[in-house]
């Protein structure tokens, strides 16, 4: 098997003020396909060309560039079927893609969970269904690389009424993974225990901070969508258990229909008690922050959040960052305990801190109701039991006649 790794050639329309971010973001998205970025051909667009997005005159300039070249052609942003089979014709028959394909096959290399993996199926066949009409030449001359893993292998026994009813039944398989993630939101419920959803930018540093907090093993790589499926861990501040959850990063311009493919996945987002979106503060944070609180936006995101500027170790001014953010450096632990103050301070309405005194004869009284609260020290005088603990607000009158004092977080 041969390890040469496919070679793309960028199409970068020129048409506002984040172009260049979005030329970064394709580089750094090739990569992270496994293939090797080989250029770019910038066209200003002024006015688009239903048939072929950019005009004949950049097409005939760029297949006298790549021309004896082995070379697959992106363009950055998103075309119709036809303008994709257009230029590929105008190529010579060139591979074509577009900024969806690549960021689908990015999923699918990354996917590990069985439920990541219907995902990915399930917005790729939505995506490959309407391009199917007279494109089995083209489907059948792509041979393997971007745009050909998951469902893409299977591509030559695909037809349009095969994939229809293989859309339907991964919808079905993923209506019962959401009513099981629906019953163990309300587990957790049940049991108090607070979940914090990590959501924000992809390779923000997400994953790191996972790890941070957590002690936990996640796996952590400088690529976009390096984490693909949630993460779940639990961990404790100051004797109050939490449960960490890390979601797939956002990214500018991510088309909404890979937004609502993963949207059972980043349902422990939508109900978390708090988020902390995650923002790479050596980098473009203004425009990360934007895109999450967008993104969130647009999925009826409505728990509250605090904003987390990470990489603050490498010499950024944290004048510059949003007044609340707090700032971090989850690689190397700085900042990290006064952002677990400032997250028991954002639950403050949910717990009370309190002193309790328990004299031995209301022991078994106070048994019954030891499960509804978290206990920080326990001391035992001649009288009786002397308690410091969280009590979570809805439970606050249930001890009302142990209270020596009892103050909001």
């Amino acid at each position: 098997m041969s390890d040469k790794k496919e070679c793309v050639y960028v199409i970068q329309p020129i048409e506002g003020e984040n172009d260049k971010v979005l030329h970064d973001e394709i580089v750094s998205l090739i990569e992270s396909a496994d293939a090797e970025y080989a250029g770019t051909i910038y066209q200003t667009i002024r006015t688009i060309n239903p048939a072929t997005y950019i005009g004949e005159g950049k097409l005939a300039e760029l297949r006298e560039r790549l021309e004896g070249l082995e070379l697959t052609v992106l363009f950055n942003g998103d075309l119709s079927p036809s303008q994709t089979l257009n230029i590929s014709k105008a190529l010579d028959g060139r591979k074509v893609i577009d900024r969806t394909t690549l960021i689908l096959d990015i999923f699918a290399l990354r996917a590990q969970s069985s439920e990541g993996k219907l995902q990915v199926e399930l917005a790729q066949l939505k995506y490959l269904y309407p391009r199917l009409k007279g494109k089995g030449e083209a489907l059948s001359r792509l041979g393997g690389g971007i745009g050909t893993r998951g469902p893409g292998e299977t591509k030559l026994e695909t037809d349009r009424r095969y994939i229809r009813n293989r859309i339907k039944a991964l919808e079905e398989k993923l209506k019962t993974t959401e009513r099981r993630r629906a019953m163990q939101v309300e587990r957790r419920k049940k049991e108090r225990v607070k979940t914090i959803a990590l959501v924000g930018y992809t390779n923000t540093g997400k994953s790191t901070l996972m790890n941070a907090l957590t002690g936990a093993d996640v796996f952590v790589k400088n690529a976009l969508f390096a984490t693909l499926d949630p993460t779940a861990r639990g961990f404790e501040i100051e004797g109050v258990p939490f449960l960490l959850v890390d979601t797939v990063g956002f990214l500018q311009g991510l088309p909404h229909h890979l937004i609502e493919a993963f949207k059972s996945t980043l349902e422990s987002a939508l109900s978390c008690d708090l988020a902390l979106i995650v923002c790479d503060g050596a980098g473009e944070y203004e425009m990360q922050l934007q895109t999450t609180l967008s993104t969130l936006q647009d999925m009826g995101f409505s728990s509250p959040y605090l904003v987390v500027m990470n990489k603050c170790d490498l010499g950024v001014d944290p004048n510059l960052f949003p007044r609340d953010a707090v700032c971090i450096s989850a690689k190397d632990g700085v900042g990290l305990d006064r952002l677990k103050c400032r997250i028991l301070d954002a639950l403050k309405d949910e717990l009370i801190r309190a002193e309790l005194f328990i004299p031995y004869d209301r022991m078994s009284e106070y048994g019954a109701l030891r499960a509804c609260l978290t206990e920080r020290s326990v001391a035992y005088t001649d009288g009786g039991m002397e308690v410091e603990a969280y009590v979570p607000s809805v439970f606050a009158d249930r001890f009302t006649s142990f209270y020596r004092n009892r103050d909001r977080k």
